[in-house]
C-alpha cells in the first residue's frame, strides 16, 4: 500500500525568526476531487433567528462573520484549510479510536474549520465555537462526494499570532494542547498524551464507563 496522510504544522518562535507564526497544511483528498481556493468577505447578520446551511445540516447563524480564504473541496459548504481577517489559521486531519464514527448526517470537520474561521479572532476562541458546535449539532456524514462512504472524527491544528492549540475529537468528546512554541504537526493519528489543557467536561468519565481508562 503507498504511504497517504494529511499533514498538519505550525512552527512558533524560538524556531522560526523575527517572531514569526508559519503555519501549513497538505491534503490527501482524492485525486479526482475539484478543488478550490475562495474568499468570502465580512458580513452582518441582522436576521434574528436566521439559519445557515453548513454541508448536510442548517445550525443558527450568528450575528457577525468575519472574512476568510478557504482552500476547500468544491462541492461541499466547509473547508480542509483557512486563514481568516485577525490571522486564526485552521486546518483539520481524519482521525479514528475506539469511539464509533456516527454516518448520520451532522456537522463535517471541514465544516467546523469554516465556522471557526468566521467566528473566532483568536485560536483559542475558534476552539470554543468548535466544542461549542460539536455539543450542541454532532459530527458526522460522508465525507467524500459520490458512492465512496468515508467518515471520521477530526483533529483540529488552530493557530494566531501568539499560539496554537491542537484539537482531537471523538463524537462530542475532545481534549486539546496549548502550544506556545516550537514546531508540533498533527496528521491522521491522535497524538494528544499527558499534557492536556483543556478537555470535555465528561471526557474522563465516559472513557471510565466504556472501560477504556482505569483512572489512573
Amino acid at each position: 500500500m503507498e504511504p497517504f496522510s494529511c499533514d498538519t504544522f505550525v512552527a512558533l518562535p524560538p524556531a522560526t525568526v523575527d517572531n514569526r507564526i508559519i503555519f501549513g497544511k497538505n491534503s490527501d483528498r482524492l485525486c479526482d476531487e475539484v478543488q478550490e481556493v475562495v474568499y468570502f468577505p465580512p458580513a452582518v447578520h441582522d436576521n434574528l433567528g436566521e439559519r445557515l446551511k453548513c454541508t448536510y445540516i442548517e445550525i443558527d447563524q450568528v450575528s457577525e462573520t468575519y472574512a476568510v480564504v478557504l482552500s476547500r473541496p468544491a462541492w461541499l459548504w466547509g473547508a480542509e484549510m483557512g486563514a481568516n481577517e485577525h490571522g486564526v489559521c485552521i486546518g483539520n486531519e481524519a482521525v479514528r479510536g475506539r469511539e464509533e464514527v456516527c454516518d448520520e448526517e451532522a456537522l463535517l470537520g471541514m465544516d467546523l474549520v469554516r465556522l471557526g474561521l468566521e467566528r473566532a479572532d483568536t485560536a483559542e476562541k475558534a476552539l470554543n465555537v468548535i466544542v461549542d458546535l460539536l455539543e450542541k449539532y454532532g459530527q458526522g456524514g460522508n465525507c467524500t462526494e459520490g458512492r465512496m462512504i468515508f467518515s471520521y472524527h477530526n483533529s483540529f491544528l488552530i493557530a494566531d499570532r501568539n499560539e496554537a492549540w491542537i484539537l482531537e475529537t471523538a463524537g462530542k468528546y475532545w481534549a486539546a494542547e496549548k502550544v506556545q512554541e516550537g514546531v508540533r504537526n498533527i496528521s491522521n493519528q491522535l497524538s494528544i498524551t499527558t499534557k492536556i489543557d483543556r478537555e470535555h467536561p465528561d471526557m474522563r468519565n465516559y472513557a471510565k464507563r466504556k472501560g477504556w481508562w482505569d483512572g489512573k
